[in-house]
């Protein structure tokens, strides 16, 4: 997690309920705090109150709307490997965070540093973003673009929802 959405909290272990919390509302992000109760059997208060400490906490880092790039007009995504400069990390990540169509970053290990996933709208852009812009970057050694046929977010409507037990009421 980049430094500036890092809070002074510490992590906390979540229980079971803040694991349902959070299941129902990467399902549903527009889900109602009662809503979210009552699937996860608490009070309304408990619900609110464990939401916005984890909002607090930087657990929930926000909500946001999942995109169909293809139907927003980005046909073409594609993981992009980087080789870069030992110690150069924040430097890269600062210039990938700024391109357009820029998904996720991670600095990784192994044969490579740094996996970006990027969406555009076609294959010609996707070539520009590579050797003009990506390759620019001095601190960037080398880059392996490996394109995306098909993709498909693993979301919890997608898993079967673990029900929780009822809390007794002195965790309510």
């Amino acid at each position: 997690m980049p430094e500036d959405q890092m809070t002074s909290n510490p992590a906390r272990p979540l229980d079971a309920i803040d694991s349902a919390i959070l299941l129902h509302l990467r399902a549903d992000g527009r889900a109602s705090v009662r809503e979210v109760a009552q699937r996860v059997h608490i009070s309304r208060a408990n619900a609110y109150a464990r939401i916005n400490r984890m909002l607090e906490n930087g657990v929930i880092r926000g909500f946001t709307a999942r995109v169909d790039q293809e139907r927003a007009g980005q046909g073409a995504a594609a993981y992009i490997t980087l080789k870069i400069v030992q110690d150069s990390w924040r430097t890269v990540r600062a210039r990938l965070e700024r391109l357009p169509g820029a998904a996720h970053i991670a600095l990784v290990s192994g044969d490579f540093d740094v996996l970006l996933l990027v969406h555009t709208r076609d294959n010609r852009e996707l070539r520009e973003l590579v050797l003009t812009r990506i390759q620019a970057i001095p601190e960037v050694i080398s880059t392996r673009t490996l394109l995306v046929f098909e993709e498909t977010d693993l979301l919890p409507e997608r898993r079967p929802v673990r029900q929780v037990e009822k809390t007794p009421p002195e965790r309510r």
